[in-house]
């Protein structure tokens, strides 16, 4: 390692602690904790990366936020480069070339008796997976297992305990019929809602069944795939991975809208499409529909829609008041003198109605008032336990013609001057405010926001939305303002 500018190292050791607090211990870990700084020389930062992956990874996602602590450190830099170092490879022991050697020790053959090249990077793939997962002590069952143990799955998510309404009525209908068995019919199932509405509830309702009958299943959030995915491929074992992946009969990913990364997604399609082509079910949940998903590549987007896609709205006022005396039942089975007044049920299903997690989180308060003051559930005392949750009126409706006059009023500068090309600091700073609001206030889509921007890209509106969230989390001032400029458009 060259550090060539006095006092480099000690300036990449506090940009890796910086990174470190905005990130957490496990996002760091994943994707920095093998960068090294190679030279910082003339105002240009190089580091090293072990691998193609990780190099592509760091580009698309953290290269502005790298800048932006490098800055922080060093007024000059002006350029940060990423480079793979040289991969050696393991030397495969006698022990490993035998477990690894076929039956007959011959070389893997087609129908006409040539050796096949594909099978024989396959073999060849399959022997540095073995040689590194050896290496760590384990076998390559063990990789196997540990690639379908997936994420853990709450005993309380069942079809039982699911609340049904007019609001999701189809989509459990769905779920059930997949859990069923029998022909695959919606595949891929797409399930799609706002934060707290049902759908990871259903989702893990289905593996639950689909694994007590015996069949293999694999439940996995966006980010657990894409962290195995990545720790195979540092493992050597990647093929191993696919392979394991496409052995399975119902993989189930939740939260996709935070699956990231050309490699990842790349990785995801094959796998989808190998699964679909098998008769395999797959179940995805996201917060919007795919055709919203703007981070995802078209390939994926087209392929999550042409299956079966169900979206599950906010529940009405028949499910929500449902949806509270089933939770009451449940909590009565630890607390059987708990009670809730038919007068208080109505008052938090009319006013709590934004999800059946936010409605759970209101009978549980009610739960620990009865139990740790021994009071009665009364109208008043819910009014009190509840204020912050209670929503008196329907929010407003916020207009990207709003937010554009709002934020130009509050910087001083004009609508046109948002809507144009200028790059000066004093207007591009408000326009990726105003994109930012537009797309934390509005529901519309990157690629509408972009058109309301002066027909912009709307790759340059998930810059624009990425750069603000990053410098929101370490500029208090910045933070404060945004809040002030939320309070405004909500008046």
């Amino acid at each position: 390692m060259q550090v060539q500018e006095a006092g480099g190292s000690e300036h990449w050791k506090r940009v890796k602690k910086q990174l470190r607090a905005e990130l957490g211990d496990d996002v760091f870990t994943s994707w920095f904790a093998r960068v090294d700084l190679e030279e910082h020389l003339d105002g240009t930062v190089r580091l090293s990366v072990p691998t193609r992956f990780l190099k592509q990874w760091i580009q698309n996602n953290y290269n502005d936020q790298l800048m932006g602590l490098w800055q922080r450190e060093c007024d000059n830099v002006h350029r940060i480069e990423l480079t793979v170092r040289g991969a050696i490879r393991p030397r495969q022991s006698p022990a490993v070339k035998q477990s690894l050697a076929a039956p007959s020790g011959a070389k893997p053959v087609m129908a006409e008796g040539r050796a096949d090249p594909l099978a024989e990077a396959a073999q060849v793939t399959r022997a540095q997976a073995a040689t590194a997962a050896l290496g760590r002590g384990e076998t390559v069952s063990d990789s196997s297992r540990d690639v379908l143990q997936g994420a853990a799955l709450d005993p309380k998510y069942t079809f039982e305990t699911f609340v049904e309404g007019e609001s999701n009525n189809l989509a459990l209908a769905a779920a059930r019929q997949v859990a069923a068995g029998g022909a695959v019919t919606f595949n891929p199932l797409y399930l799609h809602a706002s934060v707290g509405l049902g759908k990871t509830h259903l989702m893990q309702a289905v593996a639950s069944k689909v694994r007590a009958s015996g069949r293999k299943v694999l439940y996995l959030t966006a980010e657990h795939f894409m962290y195995k995915f990545v720790t195979a491929l540092k493992s050597q074992s990647a093929l191993a991975f696919k392979e394991t992946l496409r052995t399975i009969d119902l993989l189930l990913i939740d939260d996709m809208q935070f699956l990231h990364g050309k490699q990842v997604q790349q990785e995801f399609c094959h796998t989808l499409n190998a699964l679909i082509d098998g008769a395999r079910q797959v179940i995805v949940a996201a917060d919007r529909a795919p055709s919203e998903l703007d981070t995802l590549d078209d390939r994926v987007r087209s392929r999550l829609s042409g299956g079966l896609v169900v979206g599950i709205q906010e529940p009405d006022f028949a499910l929500r008041r449902n949806i509270l005396v089933a939770r009451v039942e449940a909590a009565q089975k630890t607390y059987p003198q708990f009670e809730v007044p038919e007068a208080v049920l109505d008052y938090v299903a009319r006013h709590v109605a934004s999800s059946g997690r936010d409605l759970e989180g209101a009978l549980n308060r009610l739960v620990a008032h009865n139990q740790l003051t021994n009071q009665p559930i009364t109208q008043e005392m819910a009014e009190m336990t509840l204020r912050d949750l209670v929503r008196s009126s329907e929010p407003r409706r916020v207009k990207i013609e709003d937010i554009q006059r709002v934020v130009s009023k509050h910087y001083n500068v004009t609508k046109a001057d948002l809507l144009s090309a200028r790059r000066t600091r004093t207007i591009v700073r408000p326009r990726q405010i105003a994109m930012y609001l537009a797309k934390v206030m509005t529901p519309r889509s990157l690629p509408e926001i972009g058109r309301r921007f002066g027909n912009r890209d709307h790759t340059t509106v998930l810059h624009a939305v990425r750069k603000i969230e990053e410098m929101a989390r370490s500029d208090y001032a910045l933070a404060q303002e945004l809040e002030l400029l939320k309070r405004m458009l909500d008046a």
